[in-house]
């Protein structure tokens, strides 16, 4: 067996499921689940009808680069939504999810054969394939806290030069899981120089840029690049999926974009992986990609949930709107002296409504972990139902605080 693999810590689910372990839920409520990020919104038809009349193409393997049809849906996306001006024969790739091109990724860009193992770097808290994704390519993971002080932006200040100096590879989510923050542009001006300086690759993680609730869209690592100047997008690949913008969790589409250079030793890491999109997933991500009428019919009833349950539970948790993203960061109330496992768990038991403990989702820097005391929250069912998750949570706190 590969001896990497013992370094896996238990994915969140898995940590969740163990805690439960034991618990009745209240058998008076039916159970809602606010604990995995899974979008419920239905499909679009005109995607559904797309994979079906794709089908006639599964007499023939598919291009591991995919077809140029499918890469230009890619361009004309990015041109359309961030004003950037990238090649479809050189600089973008389909993938089969984020969750997979990630990992992937880091194999292909960290190099374990020096003498002291290289340095990738990851916010905490995070997704935790950057996590997984880093161990098993012999790389040493460090993280930095994004706390709430900084409006949870993520403080690369607080990087020594030697962490630096090692780094191969930095992980950036924005909009960000789970605390919903998006990266200014200063903030990538800094990172672009470290990069610069120290000659690391910048993985851009934009799963969640389609669902803001502000006028302005989220900022881009592309476009960012772009607006600074940078339009070769040197070590920096971004990576988005549909999974969120369009509600298709299931058709595993995604795709990479940036630097030509990465993106070619990227493909031949994935020729030999097996990594291809096949023919009518293609045809379904061409549709969808094509089509913003229904990712902005998708945002409008995000941003009604968000309206009416953020200020439920404002009242009874230290917990705001979010920059974007589908999860509200909720702060558990001071009665429960930050366990926030103790209070998923009671929550679960007395009123049978699922939260994910943000201790799960981040690690011990300097004694502290920065999700401990939260819980993340992912309003990804209807609105009513998540109005009535709201409603149970404020009674519970509320008991609570009478008992």
């Amino acid at each position: 067996m590969n001896p990497l693999l013992a370094k896996l810590q238990p994915y969140p689910f898995e940590r969740l499921r163990k805690l439960f372990a034991g618990v009745t839920p209240n058998a008076d409520f039916k159970p809602i689940s606010l604990g995995i990020g899974e979008p419920k919104h239905p499909t679009p038809a005109f995607i559904r009808q797309a994979l079906t009349d794709g089908l006639a193409g599964l007499e023939a393997y598919p291009a591991t680069a995919g077809d140029i049809k499918l890469r230009e849906a890619f361009t004309g996306w990015l041109q359309r939504r961030y004003g950037v001006a990238v090649d479809a024969a050189t600089q973008v790739l389909p993938v089969n999810g984020s969750r997979e091109a990630l990992f992937a990724l880091t194999q292909t860009v960290v190099d374990p054969s020096g003498p002291v193992p290289p340095v990738v770097i990851s916010p905490d808290p995070f997704y935790q394939i950057y996590e997984g994704s880093t161990l098993l390519a012999g790389a040493e993971i460090v993280y930095v806290p994004s706390v709430p002080e900084r409006n949870f932006a993520v403080d690369w200040d607080s990087v020594p030069e030697a962490v630096w100096a090692r780094t191969q590879l930095i992980f950036v989510c924005s909009p960000g899981n789970p605390t919903g923050a998006v990266m200014p542009l200063d903030e990538w001006r800094k990172l672009f120089a470290l990069s610069d300086r120290y000659g690391f690759v910048i993985a851009s993680d934009e799963c969640y840029s389609e669902i803001y609730f502000r006028d302005e869209p989220p900022l881009g690592g592309l476009e960012a690049a772009t607006q600074l100047g940078r339009t070769d997008f040197k070590n920096l690949v971004m990576l988005t999926s549909l999974s969120k913008r369009s509600n298709v969790p299931g058709l595993r589409s995604g795709f990479v974009a940036g630097d030509a250079e990465i993106i070619k030793a990227f493909l031949l890491y994935r020729t030999y992986h097996g990594s291809a999109m096949g023919g009518a997933v293609a045809a379904a991500s061409i549709a969808a990609w094509g089509d913003e009428a229904h990712v902005v019919e998708n945002r409008a009833m995000y941003r009604a949930k968000f309206a009416a349950v953020t200020p439920m539970l404002e009242a009874v948790m230290d917990v705001r709107l979010p920059d974007a993203a589908f999860y509200l960061w909720a702060g558990v109330p001071a009665a429960w002296n930050g366990d926030d496992q103790a209070f998923a768990r009671a929550l679960y038991a007395q009123y049978n409504v699922t939260v994910l403990p943000g201790s799960f989702l981040a690690r011990e820097v300097g004694g502290t972990n920065p999700g401990r005391g939260r819980v993340r929250m992912a309003l990804v069912a209807g609105t009513d139902e998540c109005t009535e998750a709201a409603r149970r949570i404020v009674d519970f706190i509320q008991n609570r605080a009478l008992s």
